[in-house]
Order: C-alpha cells, then sequence, then structure tokens
C-alpha cells in the first residue's frame, strides 16, 4: 500500500510517497501552482501521481499554529481537504506539519545545500517529512 504525503502551501505543493512497504517516504515532486485558489491543475497531476503509485491513502500536512490554533493557512488546507478527497476519491489524513518546514531547512542545510538550491526542494522535503512523521507513527502503533 502507497501513501501520499502532501506539504500544501499558496505558491507550491511538496509531494512524497512510501515505499510499497510503507516504510520510508521519498520527494517525488513539487507542484507548482499560478494562482492560489485555482486547483484545478495541480489536482489533475495529483490523479496522475495517485495513478502511477497506486496510492491508497493521502496525508496532509496541517499547518497549526505553534499555539495549537488554526490560522488562515489551516482554514485552506481544510478547503483543499475536501476537494482532493472528493475528486481523488481516497481517504484524507491530516497531520501536524508544524516544524516540518524548519526541520527540511535544517536538514539541506547540514547537507550543505545552496540556499537557491534548497528553495527549490524545500518544499518536497517538507512533505517528506511529514509523510514520515506519519509512517513512523504507523510503525510505532504496531509495536
Amino acid at each position: 500500500m502507497r501513501i501520499l504525503g502532501l506539504d500544501f502551501g499558496s505558491v507550491t505543493i511538496g509531494v512524497a510517497v512510501s515505499d510499497p512497504l510503507g516504510w520510508t517516504a521519498q520527494g517525488v515532486e513539487i507542484i507548482r501552482r499560478s494562482e492560489e485558489n485555482n486547483l484545478k491543475k495541480s489536482i489533475e497531476r495529483l490523479k496522475g501521481i495517485c495513478e502511477e503509485y497506486n496510492v491508497e491513502r493521502i496525508v496532509l500536512g496541517f499547518p497549526k499554529n505553534m499555539d495549537n490554533s488554526e490560522g488562515e493557512r489551516a482554514k485552506k488546507t481544510i478547503a483543499f481537504k475536501k476537494r482532493i478527497k472528493k475528486e481523488l476519491g481516497l481517504p484524507v489524513v491530516m497531520w501536524d506539519e508544524r516544524l516540518s518546514t524548519v526541520a527540511a531547512e535544517r536538514s539541506l542545510i547540514e547537507a550543505d545545500v545552496s540556499r537557491a538550491k534548497r528553495k527549490d526542494v524545500i518544499d518536497k522535503m517538507a512533505a517528506v517529512y511529514i509523510l514520515q512523521g506519519y509512517l513512523d507513527s504507523l510503525a510505532n502503533n504496531k509495536e
């Protein structure tokens, strides 16, 4: 069973997918959006990715504030969840993404990736962190 991980932003959507056994997350791509409120092309691309990888579930990063409140970005993410659940016909799990971008940035800095290159891959890496956190929680619940 493959699981898709998404980091939904106003300009990009970071995409990661699990291995077939559900142990590890790998970055797939970044979907760039020309308009924040026009999701048609993004959803079409997600459909293609889901078909290509035989995805059975989606994990969507949920951007809560550090005080656990939900801001404007969280509301947009909830609306996106409803739309992809309807259009892709797959279950969607919301996953707390606080600090996922910070962790991704830190690991890219430690790998000595230049600032320009970090900007190109940060959302994909954040999707990997979101998905890997979810996969780890599944593994820990089995023990």
